[in-house]
């Protein structure tokens, strides 16, 4: 059905465009359903020789991402400076833009395809007890495979992280910077925070089905305001605001560079892999990038500054891979340690709870039969509606305070609830529960007898979790992945379980509401593999679930935290400068110092633009 779908939206799209259909938008992406492997593992990286690239440029920005491709144009604004952008990746095909089809793209060479070690007593329901962490290896980055929801958190997310030490990035201070980038077009929304006319796209999602109007309507019978959770508060029910322009997707490639492709001033390098940051040990000061393209090897000076904008995974790998990170580690590598940082010591993220089900006795749900139908591609391309404007059956949120936070804020959440209108079984396992890595024994004993019926889910999504990973390198060879450590549910207290299990009650209470119980919902009580042996729906059989049916929802943070010299895991300073060298900085949610009360796209690019007036100060442009 894939190729089906793909090839006549193809036609369809291109011929809209008053364009002759070219096949190799498709051609030069390679589809690997099943297999997270790393196909550069035994490759050679000691190419011999290396190939100046002439004058220095005064900027190079490595990564592509939401937060490098907006330094990569900010700064190309000034004429008179020459920007070296470098992108692993390639261009992404257009196809890549029609929101429904994001899942697939997760299973092209646009994903690192990114495993975590395996960890003890979790991941138990996913296929070899592995867990996907997708991260974007394309020009834009993960902006190009996340399911763009746009959310930029919390005011206490920003100003805590000022009181932490980090002067400039309180809530006031950092919300001129989400305004700038947004075209934000938003119908029900607080229009003192927010602006028209940027770059960056901010829409609703045309379709609704009647289950996420039920969400809604449920949670404000049960007490919630509707808000708009980017405006003057947070807490409350809304549905999904989507980084989209015209029903596509608003990628930091869409947004960000497609428009500036042309200044003569900024160069664009893709399949360019930087290997290296190159220093000068007398000095300690960053002088440019060693990078290797068409197994040559290059190169690159920058008279100025470099910036590493490669993201939470590859920016620390990055550093480490140049000697700047824990002594210890590197010495155990062979790699000589310039400076010892805590690089990768550190690792948040957000987990979503996946095995939340309900079902209903009305057709309200995701109809996966009307994709492939030729009037919804029509739809879609005339008028920008459907089907296919999804994003992958996600139609609302929820952002709520549990009954077990011990914040003593009334104002800050601890969950979001994601709200999707179908469940794994909507395409009948063919490529949502693959995302996720849901096993066949799971999906068969849970999902497949709902196929052909409606059912639809409900995601809690743990937002401050106080368990935290960590990286570490495989070796000093850069085409090795880095070991990704996740080390979920190991606080003390168990308080992460705790909190989410509040999560996955306070939505059993949402579905007793009038406005679902006129559809008969109910929870789809079938129990999970390896947890027969709970009652269900005790907080005993919700921790097994969720030690099953937990992952990762793509945002890593803090592995190159931001923080005060006092502060003994911090990387880089309040103006992202790394500690002890010059002319190195890294922008991108790597240096976000704790886990915020958001989906970190939208932040990306918040700290792109920081970043930008941060150098353009520091260099005498304002």
């Amino acid at each position: 059905m894939m190729k089906k779908l793909l090839v006549l939206l193809l036609f369809l799209f291109m011929g809209a465009n008053g364009a002759i259909p070219n096949m190799n938008l498709l051609g030069n992406i390679t589809w690997n359903f099943d297999v997270h492997t790393n196909p550069f593992e035994e490759c050679p990286w000691h190419f011999t020789g290396a190939h100046e690239m002439g004058p220095p440029f005064d900027f190079i920005v490595v990564g592509s991402g939401a937060a490098g491709a907006v330094i990569a144009n900010r700064l190309s604004e000034n004429p008179n400076w020459n920007v070296l952008l470098l992108e692993v990746g390639e261009t992404p095909t257009q196809i890549a833009d029609i929101p429904l089809l994001l899942n697939y793209f997760q299973f092209t060479d646009y994903n690192w395809g990114y495993l975590m070690e395996d960890q003890p007593n979790m991941c138990l329901g996913l296929t070899d007890r592995r867990m996907s962490w997708p991260r974007g290896k394309v020009l834009g980055g993960t902006s190009v495979i996340n399911f763009m929801i746009h959310i930029r958190g919390n005011r206490l997310d920003y100003d805590r992280w000022a009181q932490n030490g980090n002067p400039g990035w309180s809530y006031d201070e950092v919300l001129p910077y989400f305004k700038k980038s947004e075209d934000f077009l938003v119908r029900i929304q607080d229009p003192d925070y927010h602006s028209k006319g940027g770059y960056l796209g901010a829409q609703d999602v045309s379709l609704r089905l009647e289950s996420s109007n039920a969400f809604i309507k449920a949670m404000q019978e049960f007490g919630y305001k509707y808000v708009d959770y980017n405006g003057k508060e947070q807490m409350g029910v809304s549905y999904v605001q989507a980084t989209n322009r015209n029903s596509k997707r608003a990628s930091a490639y869409n947004a960000f560079l497609v428009p500036i492709l042309r200044r003569p001033n900024l160069k664009i390098y893709t399949k360019a892999r930087v290997t290296k940051i190159l220093i000068d040990e007398a000095t300690k000061s960053a002088y440019g990038v060693s990078f290797i393209k068409n197994q040559k090897n290059f190169i690159a000076r920058a008279s100025k500054e470099v910036i590493i904008s490669a993201g939470a995974l590859n920016s620390p790998q990055l550093l480490m891979l140049s000697g700047i990170g824990p002594r210890t580690h590197l010495e155990e590598l062979g790699v000589a340690v310039l400076q010892d940082l805590p690089v990768g010591q550190k690792l948040y993220d957000h987990l979503a709870f996946l095995g939340l089900v309900f079902t209903a006795n009305s057709t309200i749900t995701f109809q996966y039969e009307n994709v492939n139908q030729l009037s919804t591609m029509l739809e879609y391309i005339l008028f920008g509606r459907g089907y296919l404007t999804s994003l992958s059956t996600i139609e609302a949120l929820g952002i709520v305070k549990t009954n077990v936070s011990d914040d003593p804020d009334p104002t800050y959440p601890d969950i979001e609830l994601i709200f999707t209108t179908g469940s794994f079984h909507t395409d009948k396992g063919e490529i949502y529960r693959k995302t996720f890595r849901i096993s066949d024994e799971t999906y068969n004993k849970v999902w497949k007898p709902l196929e052909g019926r409606e059912a639809f889910g409900i995601f809690p999504m743990l937002y401050h979790p106080r368990s935290y990973g960590h990286i570490k390198l495989k070796s000093k060879n850069p085409y090795h992945w880095p070991r990704f450590y996740g080390n979920y549910f190991t606080d003390p207290d168990n308080f992460d379980v705790k909190t989410f299990t509040a999560g996955i009650r306070l939505a059993q209470e949402i579905i007793k509401m009038p406005a679902f119980q006129k559809y008969d919902a109910k929870i789809w009580d079938v129990k999970l593999p390896g947890c027969e042996e709970f009652v269900f729906n005790t907080d005993e059989y919700w921790e097994c679930a969720l030690r099953h049916l937990a992952a990762t929802v793509h945002h890593q943070v803090s592995t190159c935290k931001m923080g005060p010299p006092t502060d003994p895991e911090a990387v880089v300073n309040h103006e992202l400068k790394v500690y002890n060298i010059n002319n190195l900085r890294v922008a991108d949610t790597s240096i976000i110092p704790f886990p915020i009360s958001a989906h970190t796209n939208v932040p990306a690019f918040m700290i792109g633009e920081k970043a930008a007036d941060i150098i353009k100060q520091a260099w005498g442009m304002t």
